[in-house]
């Protein structure tokens, strides 16, 4: 209980220079651009456009209001993988700062986790305007949109850690990651409703992937107007736990090793 106490007072110890990072990442990324913080709103909902109009033919006879229902999924995803991508790299791309002094190594995963985050927020911003030019419903429930996405930054930052430590080691997990990414996506009822598998399908991904619980109560919320249903708020929140113990053992277990690799 001790190690976990001093780890904590740790973390408060660099909080300046985790926000530093922060700061760094979201600055770097909109350094040239000429539309700037705009880019954030903008992408996304260009994106959208372009994914609505390539399937809505096949799917959107069956989605009533499908820019909303493809974009609750596509923002949740989008922030998954750009969050787990960066914080995969987190460690390699800053080793000569570890090899210079003592930071503790778990900050800047947790940066990348951060900042991707903040970029989420406001990619809800053309959620909002997708919501109000195809004339959905806005409801109190919406307002609950920080539960889900807690949930989903736990999962991401133990996923983060996971793929840090094991890239060190590895470098063909980034490799790997790319194909489960191709796959997961597909996996994942983005773009199509999940009554079109098959069962047996559909039950293995409502039960075993755990992208679905998030995305399933992100759109109760914002999509139905309803309140996220209790199973999936639960298995939200155990998958984020988990994965976050698991990821944090790893990285813990091997980050003394790391000065060895980078």
């Amino acid at each position: 209980m001790k190690i976990w106490l001093d780890r904590l007072k740790d973390f408060f110890h660099y909080k300046d220079l985790l926000k530093h990072l922060v700061m760094r990442d979201i600055k770097l990324k909109y350094r040239r651009s000429v539309l700037g913080y705009l880019w954030s709103v903008l992408d996304p909902l260009l994106s959208m456009i372009v994914m609505t109009i390539v399937f809505s033919t096949m799917f959107s006879r069956n989605i009533d209001n499908f820019p909303v229902y493809l974009f609750c999924g596509q923002l949740l995803f989008n922030y998954m993988k750009n969050a787990t991508s960066q914080a995969m790299n987190s460690i390699n791309v800053n080793g000569a700062l570890i090899k210079k002094a003592y930071v503790p190594k778990y900050i800047f995963t947790f940066s990348k986790i951060s900042s991707t985050l903040i970029d989420l927020l406001f990619n809800m911003i053309a959620l909002i305007l997708i919501m109000f030019v195809t004339g959905a419903k806005f409801s109190v429930y919406n307002l609950l949109f920080p539960f889900i996405l807690i949930q989903l930054f736990i999962f991401c930052l133990g996923f983060g850690l996971f793929l840090a430590q094991a890239n060190v080691f590895f470098k063909d997990v980034q490799y790997i990651y790319n194909a489960v990414m191709m796959a997961w996506i597909y996996l994942t009822p983005i773009f199509y409703p999940i009554e079109m598998l098959p069962k047996t399908v559909g039950f293995a991904i409502t039960h075993f992937n755990p992208m679905y619980y998030y995305v399933k109560q992100f759109r109760d919320i914002f999509y139905t107007g309803t309140l996220p249903q209790s199973e999936y708020v639960i298995a939200g929140c155990i998958a984020a736990l988990v994965l976050l113990v698991f990821g944090t053992g790893m990285f813990l277990k091997n980050q003394d090793r790391f000065i060895l690799h980078i």
